[in-house]
């Protein structure tokens, strides 16, 4: 009888030792006010992703609101001041002394700029934005007033595939949550995917979906079309916000100033406020979008379309619906797919693609070369004399015709 009580003790220690799921009652959460840095476009302690497309001086304007925090600056639109505080950079892209001749240009207190250089203790060891978050948390806190935090760009925080909002989503959470522990802002600059104007505004972010979900607030800019002797113009707007309006913003240019002897900044120089959605004023802007956008679109599908594959073979339905999440077109994939020569195999489950494996023959490879035999069409052809084919001239090599299958594949 006592090895049974002895038994049943141990059960309920063991019980009382597992994890539970933590709950907080609903009345004693305190309701908080939303703190902004720039009231209405820059939250405190929240995400915002800036992002547009290249050329439009995303990066001079993140420096904009950097050098506005670290001088205590008047905000655009007559919107107050900032409060004064520090500003920590990482830039994948720019070198700091170009970093820093912005931020002169636009009059920042540099005492209160911290780029950030690497890891301390190391040798020649980089910061990895998709590995330091931690690292580079405790070294803020550090710091009198961190305000401001910038990441350029925003996707190299993503330790595993961009497109893939799983992996976005994992990889961000460190930033969102030092950016509510520190009540620092962050900025995560990036880019427009190519091909997607007239689309919603949030929705063009390069990579997944995930990081405009992730983001309280979301803010775009564009180049206007101008005619020629008309002043370069630009605008930043709202495209998405969970936290106040999601529509309105500013028209801009970006003008040089000598910094130093032989040296010249890239400033902002704030216009007039603008009204109206996001799509409709990108709309406006990008009235004659560059020539080579289908181009640049097939590009990255490309990108995209090698990265699904570089660790095998994947279904077919599995990469359209990733694609479409990436905000790619499924006819863009389809010629990403005969870009990449990659193949087609059916398998029980149904289509799966795989990139070609190098010195192998494809299966259109095969069928390329069967159609230049003798007694194919296009051997006839060159043959004939004095039927209608004869008259074509030589044919090119002669694909499958293409029809979609039920399954998303195309045979």
């Amino acid at each position: 009888m006592s090895a049974v009580v002895q038994d049943l003790a141990r059960a309920a220690a063991l019980a009382a030792a597992a994890p539970t799921v933590r709950l907080v009652r609903g009345d004693t959460v305190t309701l908080e006010p939303v703190r902004w840095l720039w009231p209405g476009f820059l939250p405190a302690a929240m995400l915002t992703i800036l992002g547009g497309a290249p050329g439009c001086g995303k990066t001079t304007i993140a420096l904009s609101l950097a050098a506005t925090v670290t001088s205590g600056g008047a905000w655009p639109g007559g919107m107050g001041r900032s409060t004064i505080g520090d500003v920590l950079i990482w830039s994948g892209e720019d070198a700091y002394p170009v970093l820093a001749a912005r931020l002169e240009a636009m009059g920042a207190d540099m005492r209160r700029v911290h780029f950030i250089d690497g890891i301390s203790g190391s040798e020649g060891e980089t910061f990895d934005p998709g590995r330091d978050m931690p690292l580079l948390e405790a070294t803020a806190e550090r710091l009198a007033a961190p305000r401001l935090l910038i990441l350029d760009p925003i996707v190299s925080a993503v330790a595993g595939d961009s497109h893939k909002g799983a992996e976005v989503r994992r990889s961000l959470q460190p930033v969102v949550a030092q950016a509510q522990r520190l009540g620092c802002a962050v900025v995560g600059v990036t880019h427009f995917s190519k091909g997607t104007a007239g689309r919603d505004p949030a929705e063009r972010i390069t990579g997944s979906i995930a990081f405009a979900a992730l983001a309280r607030l979301v803010l775009v800019a564009a180049k206007v079309q101008a005619d020629e002797g008309e002043e370069p113009r630009r605008v930043l707007v709202r495209a998405k916000s969970n936290i106040g309006p999601d529509d309105g913003g500013f028209a801009y240019s970006l003008d040089r100033v000598e910094v130093a002897p032989e040296i010249e900044g890239q400033r902002v120089v704030w216009l007039e406020a603008l009204q109206g959605s996001a799509r409709d004023v990108l709309a406006e802007a990008e009235a004659n979008p560059e020539g080579d956008e289908e181009a640049s679109a097939l590009d990255e599908a490309v990108q995209f379309l090698r990265s699904e594959l570089r660790d095998g073979p994947k279904p077919a339905k599995a990469i359209f619906r990733e694609a479409r999440d990436a905000g790619h077109s499924e006819r863009t994939i389809k010629r990403a797919k005969a870009e990449l020569q990659a193949e087609s195999i059916k398998e029980k489950s149904g289509w799966v693609w795989a990139l070609p494996v190098k010195g192998a023959k494809s299966a259109n490879s095969a069928n390329d070369s069967k159609a230049q035999k003798p007694g194919t069409l296009e051997e006839t052809a060159k043959s004939a004399s004095g039927s209608p084919l004869g008259n074509l001239g030589p044919l090119g090599p002669l694909g499958p015709l293409e029809a979609l299958a039920d399954d998303g594949e195309v045979i």
